[in-house]
């Protein structure tokens, strides 16, 4: 399997030059839950927008409008009362992370339902795989091959139950071409698997990645790039090695919050 390089996917990250604009820089939409679970829409709306999307919205139950608008400033803010308003809501979003701290039930399958017909690439993350236990073929349907799935091996295993067993290369292979998305298998060494048989490992992980929210930045991160046109399989690789780096650069105390504010200095090293 091929490891991980910037070298690989150097050349595509997507910079701006003196005729682009923020229009131009594509449009990321994260999905919040509701009001005290807010946090994780939070950091990975703050990732995407840090990672180059031009326009980031928060499109969240209105009942979380108070509590994300005065934590907020580059990022919009939308409230949403149904799946079809969150349906029309993402119209025109080039990238639309949904999942975390989205909730287990079938709000939160109903809204992945919605924002699936958009036709904008879906970062699925935590919440928005877990609910689908038991019952993956449902999520399976909604998916492109520009769609990426981001578990940690607790969220695969209630997804793909059983697979683990074959290892994880193989299995995140294997997943990659039953759901015909690309899968990102995160753990120490990260396994990013492509539909067309693609396949990568992750070889610079951070311990310091092994607290709460982290997760989260890194959905934000994939969204970001994808919003920007970069190739899914391209985006989640280089992402994961970005979130990886920007984790050591900071090193001992880092939290999640942090990530976002050593990412600048991780882009400038790829630069």
């Amino acid at each position: 399997m091929e490891t991980n390089d910037p070298a690989i996917w150097r050349s595509f990250l997507p910079w701006p030059n003196e005729e682009t604009h923020k229009h131009s820089r594509g449009r990321l939409a994260v999905v919040s839950g509701r009001a005290h679970h807010t946090g994780a829409a939070r950091l990975a709306a703050r990732a995407g927008l840090r990672m180059g999307a031009g326009v980031v919205r928060i499109l969240c139950p209105p009942d979380a409008a108070a509590v994300i608008a005065p934590a907020v400033q580059a990022i919009m803010l939308t409230p949403f009362a149904s799946s079809e308003a969150l349906g029309r809501e993402v119209a025109g979003s080039d990238a639309v992370v949904i999942g975390p701290a989205a909730g287990m039930d079938e709000t939160t399958v109903a809204n992945i339902q919605a924002v699936a017909l958009s036709g904008a690439v879906l970062v699925i993350d935590a919440d928005g795989l877990s609910v689908f236990k038991g019952r993956s073929a449902e999520l399976f349907a909604l998916l492109d091959r520009d769609d990426v799935l981001t578990p940690h091996e607790g969220e695969f295993e209630r997804l793909f139950p059983g697979l683990l067993a074959k290892g994880r290369e193989a299995a995140a292979v294997e997943a990659a071409r039953l759901t015909r998305a690309v899968v990102v298998l995160k753990g120490a060494q990260t396994i990013i698997a492509s539909p067309d048989g693609r396949a990568r490992r992750n070889v610079n992980g951070s311990p310091w990645l092994a607290t709460a929210g982290t997760g989260d930045v890194l959905s934000g991160m994939i969204g970001g790039l994808a919003a920007q046109r970069m190739d899914s399989f391209e985006a989640a690789c280089a992402a994961v090695w970005i979130h990886c780096d920007a984790a050591d650069r900071f090193g001992p105390g880092m939290i999640a919050d942090d990530l976002t504010e050593v990412l600048p200095r991780a882009l400038a090293g790829l630069r």
